[in-house]
């Protein structure tokens, strides 16, 4: 069974957002404090109480630690995981988050990752949000997690290296690749560590996927927004059908009726040469009767921004499309069957229900057909045929 988290952030994300949500959907107060045992940090504690925010009942925590802290770099934060008694895929994750959030200001401020310290987001409370947030996860089996578009807020902030526009630069590169939407707010929406987790967790964007709902948890933020809770809902959930995976992809599509056709074969190499999953094309009928090709291309949402210039530089088209979709994937796993014409891979699927199909690969077909002087069908079938031998004798 897979489990999923989705992250509705209709209000932004924080790190203590993230830590609320996840307390508020079950899991247990007794864990995050371990977790902060555990890395070793003095007089560091965690308060947890509930608040409404606008009608909505959260969870808030907050992170208390001395004023006085010793300045700390990214070394200092990853040698306090290193020696902490975490487990090691949650040791791994934190490493990289960490990681991910120092070359960001490193990069925003021209300073090596050696030299960034964690000031603005503060180092005790950024390595207990991170580490905490990765236990979480961890201890609840959640196998993928999805998140709505981040908000694009408005204004300014003010930091250590004075006022700063919002979102904060390092919020921003985090965002590349991501989908946002803007949003007529004022302040930090989206929190560097918040930026950060969901650039570290996330495997999908866009609509809530298909599951069934098990645990819905509020995290509240510690401001008030005028026109929205400052809350962060976690939906925790199960996948609604067993052998398929469910991910949320983004389909871009552009009408074309004055390209050369002699440039579409270029044009296709090239998009599943910048991570396009699939593309495909479809004859349409336009306006003034002109006949014209649909273009259209299936990825992930993190590229969808390279996939667009790409339509847009190497096609005649003005304007490009998308929508969000949900795929369902069958399990799937590539075998290879020795035939009386050579070996030939096999894709097998596993269905819900238990039974399984598979199909030669085209190409193996084509090339054993060729040395034996014989059909690509005649290929086929007997590929089948000693898959279905093999499987009786297992």
């Amino acid at each position: 069974m897979t489990r999923i988290a989705y992250l509705d952030c209709f209000a932004g994300l924080s790190g203590d957002m993230f830590l609320g949500a996840l307390l508020d959907a079950g899991w247990p107060s007794e864990r995050l404090n371990e977790v902060i045992e555990n890395l070793r940090l003095p007089d560091v504690r965690a308060e947890q109480s509930h608040v409404t925010k606008q009608g909505i009942r959260a969870t808030q925590v907050k992170i208390v630690s001395p004023l006085q802290q010793p300045q700390r770099g990214y070394d200092d934060l990853a040698g306090i995981v290193l020696q902490a008694g975490i487990p090691d895929a949650v040791r791994e994750q934190a490493l990289s988050a960490l990681k991910l959030l120092a070359e960001a200001e490193s990069t925003i401020h021209s300073v090596p990752v050696e030299q960034i310290h964690f000031h603005e987001v503060g180092a005790v409370d950024t390595l207990v949000d991170i580490v905490g947030t990765l236990t979480a996860f961890h201890d609840l089996g959640v196998d993928k997690i999805h998140c709505a578009p981040l908000p694009w807020s408005q204004g300014t902030i003010k930091t250590a290296h004075g006022i700063l526009p919002v979102p904060p630069p390092a919020v921003a590169l985090l965002f590349k690749g991501l989908p946002v939407v803007g949003v007529d707010v004022q302040g930090e929406m989206v929190t560097p560590t918040g930026a950060t987790l969901v650039r570290s967790l996330a495997t999908g964007f866009g609509p809530m996927p298909s599951m069934r709902v098990e645990q819905v948890g509020y995290g509240a933020g510690q401001r008030d927004w005028p026109d929205r809770p400052n809350l962060l809902r976690l939906v925790l959930g199960s996948a609604e059908s067993a052998g398929l995976a469910t991910e949320s992809l983004v389909v871009l599509a552009c009408n074309i009726d004055d390209m050369n056709p002699q440039w579409y074969g270029p044009l296709v190499e090239t998009l599943l040469g910048a991570n396009a999953l699939d593309v495909w094309l479809t004859p349409v009928q336009m306006k003034k009767n002109r006949p014209a090709v649909v273009v259209e291309v299936l990825c992930r949402a993190a590229h969808t921004i390279a996939l667009r210039d790409l339509l847009l530089h190497d096609t005649t088209t003005l304007g490009v499309r998308t929508c969000t979709v949900t795929r369902y994937s069958l399990e799937r796993r590539i075998e290879t069957i020795q035939t009386i014409y050579g070996s030939v891979r096999l894709k097998i699927a596993n269905l819900p229900d238990g039974t399984q199909k598979s199909a030669p690969e085209h190409d193996d077909c084509v090339a054993r057909a060729h040395e034996y002087g014989v059909s690509v069908r005649e290929v086929w079938l007997e590929a089948i045929q000693a898959y279905n031998q093999s499987r009786e004798f297992k």
